[in-house]
């Protein structure tokens, strides 16, 4: 193998191991932001069951209210 060709190849290791650092910075950057909208989404999820859980106690206490007979009968 010629020295040029030895160069040659040493470059082309160079730019691949360039592109794949960048493929690795985006990869992480995208597996960031996806992280963070998990998180995101699972505190939404977590206040809207709580929400709802109050609602079903607030129901299920309007709902014996109306079911009792006026003190009248």
């Amino acid at each position: 193998m010629t020295h040029t060709a030895t160069e040659e190849r040493l470059i082309d290791l160079e730019i691949r191991l360039t592109r794949q650092d960048d493929l690795v910075d985006t990869l992480n950057t995208q597996v960031y932001r996806q992280q963070k909208k998990i998180d995101e989404l699972e505190a939404l999820c977590t206040a809207m069951a709580v929400r709802i859980r109050e609602v079903a106690v607030t129901a299920s206490q309007r709902t014996a209210v109306v079911d009792e007979r006026p003190p009248h009968y």
